[in-house]
């Protein structure tokens, strides 16, 4: 019943337009090289990894996960971050991407513990067992990742400034709008929040989607950002710069 609720809820809001704060503010880009003048950067990243390429479903169109890699990879290569957080390990690909890029950085990487999943939100869009969280990333011999194990309803970052941010857990609203609060007050001016699936266009086919939008709706109509969010064409990445 609740999950019925809730399609019924993102339903309702995409028949009476949607998003009208995102509407305003996101910029497509057509691709990473315009990305980089864009945010004045110079380095590409250091991507490598087979699962890029790999194609297991319809939303992997596109080089979905190329383009995905692209955004979080060059965030962190040209930012010369000192802290890096990932909301969300599962087995641990984007960990490590954010770790190659950011060698220099310490990248801690936060996953809700599998015997407390019935405590999160709904829309999960995987729940890896304690031997799968961050299995990947391990087997890379990465020696700049601090994995926690935490739900993100209950903590609270403990470590800062956050330079570079990937939020990919809960994909409920109230997660998406909840995660970027608590990391927004551990940010500094040119921090940079990347949200994963998120992707205006596709608001209205994937529900997942549609919540993290919400979300991210939520928090302009709070004020709690205030400016562009820059989306690269057939990703599924938002990405912000704290003014």
């Amino acid at each position: 019943m609740r999950f019925q609720r809730l399609k019924s809820l993102i339903a309702a809001q995409t028949r009476v337009g949607g998003f009208p704060f995102l509407r305003s503010n996101v910029l497509e880009v057509r691709n990473i090289e315009m990305l980089k003048k864009a945010m004045n950067w110079k380095k590409h990243p250091i991507l490598g990894d087979a699962y890029l390429s790999s194609f297991d479903y319809l939303e992997d169109l596109n080089d979905r996960r190329i383009r995905d890699a692209e955004v979080i990879g060059a965030s962190c290569c040209n930012h010369d971050p000192r802290i890096v957080l990932e909301i969300g390990t599962a087995h641990g690909h984007t960990t490590a991407l954010m770790a190659r890029n950011a060698p220099q950085a310490d990248v801690y990487t936060v996953n809700i513990p599998p015997d407390q999943m019935q405590d999160s939100g709904q829309l999960n869009t995987f729940a890896p067992s304690l031997e799968e969280i961050g299995q990947y990333y391990r087997e890379q011999q990465l020696t700049n990742v601090i994995q926690k194990l935490a739900n993100t309803a209950t903590w609270e970052p403990d470590f800062g400034p956050i330079d570079v941010t990937f939020i990919d857990g809960c994909h409920d609203a109230d997660f998406v709008y909840h995660d970027t609060r608590k990391v927004l007050s551990q940010c500094r001016s040119g921090s940079i929040i990347l949200w994963h699936d998120f992707a205006p266009e596709l608001a209205r086919i994937y529900g997942w989607i549609a919540e993290v939008c919400r979300g991210v709706e939520r928090l302009y109509r709070t004020g709690l950002i205030k400016g562009r969010i820059l989306h690269l064409q057939d990703s599924w990445v938002g990405l912000y710069q704290v003014p």
